[in-house]
């Protein structure tokens, strides 16, 4: 069963390495500070992780951010207390095709959608969630540092030395995102 499931995951890195050459995107001239729309991408392995979100969330709405949030949960049936909220959004097993792409109406839209900044929290690297970040038209990509070339399409990564604590993660990638400055619009 592994065999097979690896087989599936190769042909859908396939179709990612070649898609990811062909995506245009405008990057995004300025910080967190000048952001009007964010993007993030979470793993939804752990559902505790909302209360992290929601706050994040809140703190956006503060900053007159608008923030979309797409998750992954690879279970079968995704918790309630994550459904039904209007800036979340949580795919699941359903929604992606044979090679474990995400196929779904709410995936190619949010990865179309040109974002100022894409936040990735990609914690147990979920090939459906790497899909999306890497296809994105975001302006800013911010995620995970990684010694890999597979995320080579970040133009900022978060080193957490391993700690895998959403807050802390969230915190950092907001105070970097503050002190860059890449011009102006």
């Amino acid at each position: 069963m592994e065999l097979f499931r690896n087989f599936r995951l190769s042909r859908g890195r396939s179709v990612l390495k070649n898609k990811s050459s062909r995506i245009k995107r405008t990057r995004f001239k300025g910080n967190i500070l000048t952001a009007k729309k964010i993007g993030l991408l979470w793993d939804a392995s752990d559902p505790d992780e909302f209360q992290v979100l929601s706050h994040f969330h809140q703190l956006m709405q503060e900053r007159n951010i608008d923030l979309e949030i797409m998750g992954y949960y690879p279970g079968k049936a995704i918790p309630d207390r994550i459904t039904a909220i209007r800036y979340l959004v949580c795919l699941k097993n359903e929604d992606l095709n044979w090679t474990y792409r995400p196929v779904s109406r709410e995936a190619v839209r949010f990865i179309s959608t040109p974002f100022d900044i894409l936040i990735d929290a990609n914690f147990r690297n979920q090939f459906p969630l790497e899909y999306m970040s890497t296809l994105s038209v975001a302006g800013l990509k911010a995620g995970l540092y990684s010694k890999s070339d597979d995320q080579s399409h970040y133009d900022i990564m978060i080193d957490t030395g391993g700690d895998k604590d959403l807050n802390k993660y969230l915190d950092q990638v907001v105070h970097y995102l503050e002190l860059i400055n890449t011009g102006s619009k």
